[in-house]
């Protein structure tokens, strides 16, 4: 078993990039008594098209970082860690790292809210290539909510848009219409969209433009943190390990300075960064 601290440490909340920054800006809308400690993999982002293997190895590595800096709780907000790591991290890894830790997912909290929000039992998903070829939606869906059908398209190039700051640019329109047209022509029956990647609600003005009336949306951050709200109060051991000051920390494994300056698509506040090795 590794040698981590007992102490009250912070939430974590990892992402390979910049996305995961929407779901601690859901859960600090929800529970901001609590000090949370964000690390982006930035250098190796994005992870959307990586093996299952790389994906796996680069979470545990950021997991372990996050518990080595004092976490005892972390979320992995980040679709594809979530899809394609958090199984063998719970199942392989926390037992020998350390059996009281908790390492949570997105998917799982989407997945148990979505069977409420559809009534056609038609469900899309947009997300990364990673996140729709791994299934977990559809796993997880179907092990809730088993009439439900869910029909998932990649959307390649949205995250490369956001991050370049072309969000409110004429080409993401082209690229946001296009993948919902296509997801569409795949099950008009379709009244529920999951927004499978949590960069995407940066598009969310696009998205409501050009998805056909009355079909709702689905972004990740308040499912998340209800999620995490309830987790809490279930598990009040852990809840106590949390600390409580209504602090931030972020780390990047990028230059801080770029981290600060794409961060500013995602958060309003001037935030401090430091620089931080995973391998």
């Amino acid at each position: 078993m590794a040698n981590y601290s007992h102490a009250p440490g912070p939430i974590g909340v990892f992402d390979s990039g910049y996305g995961g920054l929407t779901i601690l800006h859901g859960i600090r809308q929800l529970l901001p008594e609590y000090d949370y400690l964000y690390l982006g993999d930035n250098a190796r982002a994005p992870y959307g098209s990586r093996s299952f293997d790389v994906v796996y190895q680069f979470t545990r590595q950021a997991v372990m970082k996050l518990f080595e800096s004092g976490c005892q709780l972390v979320i992995l907000g980040c679709n594809t860690a979530s899809a394609k790591a958090l199984r063998s991290i719970q199942q392989n890894d926390l037992p020998r790292l350390d059996p009281n830790r908790r390492v949570l997912g997105v998917i799982r909290p989407t997945a148990e809210i979505i069977g409420k929000l559809t009534h056609s039992q038609h469900v899309g998903l947009l997300a990364t290539e990673g996140t729709v070829k791994s299934h977990s939606y559809n796993m997880e869906i179907q092990k809730l909510w088993p009439d439900v059908k869910v029909t998932g398209v990649a959307c390649p190039l949205w995250v490369p848009i956001i991050e370049n700051n072309e969000a409110d640019s004429p080409g993401a329109d082209y690229f946001v219409k296009k993948r919902i047209d296509h997801i569409m022509r795949l099950d008009p029956e379709i009244d529920t969209v999951i927004l499978g990647c949590t960069h995407y609600p940066i598009l969310m003005s696009k998205i409501l433009k050009h998805v056909p009336r009355g079909v709702k949306i689905v972004p990740q951050g308040e499912y998340v943190a209800e999620s995490l709200q309830d987790y809490l109060h279930r598990h009040p051991d852990m809840e106590r390990r949390c600390t409580k000051h209504g602090t931030v920390k972020y780390l990047t494994t990028e230059n801080p300075e770029k981290f600060k300056e794409s961060a500013r698509i995602f958060l309003n506040d001037e935030i401090s960064v430091e620089h931080v090795d995973l391998e």
